[in-house]
């Protein structure tokens, strides 16, 4: 009964010390001239959280919720949103598309307050230069249906969903159809707006080289606010050629289709990008998987079928499997998105297709034998509810320094793995789904990399480690000792360097998450602790 009422009068404390903050943040932010606020006394303001945010693991009544979700209409807003934040108490988290895997956008463990970009997602074509500005609230979609609206021949390196945000997917790298082509999308970034800690409006020159270093590839959260990014239009044919072939095999027969793929995708053309998504068959027959192939090529149908049929016979591609369509109508293709069938639908800002998901992820290096395969297969055959994406590395990624921009995922890495499992709704088995992909993961450990078991940060993953910043004594060396324990494994080489640009433009840790890039040390003091 005592334990009961402690806790109860802890939940009273904590609901009135919100509010409390609650009431001054708000006066600041109006005196500010920020009116766009939700909060919990207004009727939208649950559906707001839900919209954006894309796991429904972080959408459960126990989860902590913020005090406000601020959206500014203008720069100077994000600034004063920032400031008045400060200047309360409460962390700061920025949402670009709310598709973080681990919530990092939407979720925090004391007072805190989103602020939500989604008004700020202006695209601005210069077709002239080959550039364009994309506001750090727009949609991947939004990027690409205002390319595809200026222009037939140019595209842009990006993702295949359509309703991820451009600023947490370009803080990471950005990796999609044209990344064999054309890099990531962080490697065509040529300048930014940033709104810093102080709530200043920073470009490349102002930030300096190392800052905007760090920005392209350093991941989301840590630096400030990025509200602008200048990107290189990239050429494409008026004509590409697009597949979706798909295999229903036994475990045995899909390890040999994986591992000539993992040969074969690597080393095609530049222009060719062949992902694989492999998920358990549902049937009656046991150990029965389903393999989608999805080919993308910059050019004709008859250029695509030499290449491929030469390479990977095994595939089978025929003419009748093929189709030529635009850059950008090849997108929505090879993404079958049924919420998604013309170029107007990719400015649909939300999916309504959420989940409660999981991901884990890893870079293969080196081949991996067939009977390797075959395990992991046997092991996803009885996970109905968890898949497989490969993802192929090679072409201009073993021609660019690992050091160029933050990401440093080069040469050497033949393909990424991502292990993904997701439920609609909550059915008891949460803990056996969890379970389940972990285990995967682990089994995978031997054929994977090594010195460290690296990953891509936009696949953030907890399970690696976190770091309490409620803890007075967690900073400088110590901080950036706990945090080398994932940031070496998403950064390699890069970390430290990393650690150099975040004590340059945020010293006090205002942008901080969980797995945050830790400041060297505050400079005034540890402005967060009594």
């Amino acid at each position: 009964m005592e334990s009961q009422t402690t806790l109860l009068f802890l939940l009273l404390l904590g609901s009135l010390l919100s509010y409390a903050h609650g009431e001054d943040l708000f006066s600041c932010l109006s005196d500010g001239g920020v009116t766009n606020i939700t909060t919990s006394y207004t009727p939208d303001y649950l559906h707001l959280l839900v919209a954006s945010n894309q796991n429904l693991r972080f959408t459960k009544p126990n989860v902590n919720k913020p005090i406000a979700v601020v959206l500014p209409e203008n720069k100077n807003q994000v600034g004063t949103a920032i400031q008045c934040s400060r200047k309360w108490s409460c962390e700061i988290r920025l949402r670009s598309g709310g598709h973080s895997y681990e919530g990092l956008s939407s979720i925090a463990d004391g007072p805190f307050v989103i602020i939500d970009l989604m008004n700020l997602n202006q695209v601005s074509v210069h077709l002239e230069s080959e550039t364009a500005w994309v506001e750090g609230g727009a949609t991947l979609g939004e990027v690409y249906h205002a390319i595809a609206m200026s222009s037939k021949h140019h595209g842009f390196s990006a993702g295949l969903c359509s309703t991820v945000g451009s600023g947490g997917h370009f803080s990471g790298g950005g990796y999609g159809a044209l990344v064999r082509k054309y890099g990531l999308a962080a490697d065509n970034v040529v300048d930014v707006i940033l709104v810093d800690s102080n709530g200043d409006l920073l470009d490349r020159e102002s930030m300096g080289e190392e800052v905007f270093w760090a920005i392209r590839g350093g991941g989301g959260g840590n630096w400030g606010a990025v509200v602008g990014w200048k990107i290189r239009l990239l050429r494409v044919p008026g004509t590409v050629t697009v597949f979706l072939i798909r295999k229903s095999v036994t475990t045995s027969q899909g390890a040999r289709l994986w591992h000539k793929w993992q040969l074969v995708a690597p080393e095609l053309d530049d222009d060719f990008f062949l992902q694989v998504v492999i998920n358990p068959q549902t049937s009656n027959r046991t150990n029965t998987i389903s393999f989608t192939f999805m080919g993308s090529y910059l050019g004709p149908t008859a250029s695509a079928l030499a290449t491929i049929n030469k390479a990977f016979p095994e595939l089978g591609v025929t003419m009748q499997d093929c189709k030529e369509m635009s850059w950008v109508e090849g997108i929505i293709y090879v993404r079958a998105d049924p919420n998604v069938n013309t170029v107007a639908d990719l400015k649909r800002r939300f999916s309504y297709q959420k989940a409660f998901s999981k991901s884990k992820a890893d870079y293969v290096r080196s081949p991996i034998p067939v009977a390797g395969l075959e395990g992991a297969l046997d092991m996803l055959a009885k996970q109905s509810k968890a898949s497989l994406i490969l993802d192929p590395y090679g072409g201009i990624n073993n021609r660019i320094r690992s050091d160029a921009i933050a990401f440093p995922h080069r040469v050497g890495n033949l393909y990424a793995i991502e292990y993904f499992v997701d439920w609609e709704e909550e059915d008891g088995r949460s803990s056996e789904y969890l379970d389940g992909i972990r285990k995967l993961y682990e089994y995978m450990g031997p054929f994977v990399s090594v010195g460290p078991r690296a990953l891509y940060v936009n696949n953030v993953d907890l399970d690696l480690g976190v770091i309490d910043w409620s803890d007075c004594n967690m900073h400088g060396f110590k901080a950036v000792e706990v945090a080398r324990a994932w940031g070496e494994k998403y950064f390699l080489g890069n970390y430290d360097r990393l650690v150099r640009a975040k004590t340059s433009i945020d010293p006090n840790n205002v942008f901080r998450h969980p797995q945050s890039i830790p400041p060297l040390a505050y400079r005034e003091g540890r402005v967060y602790c009594p």
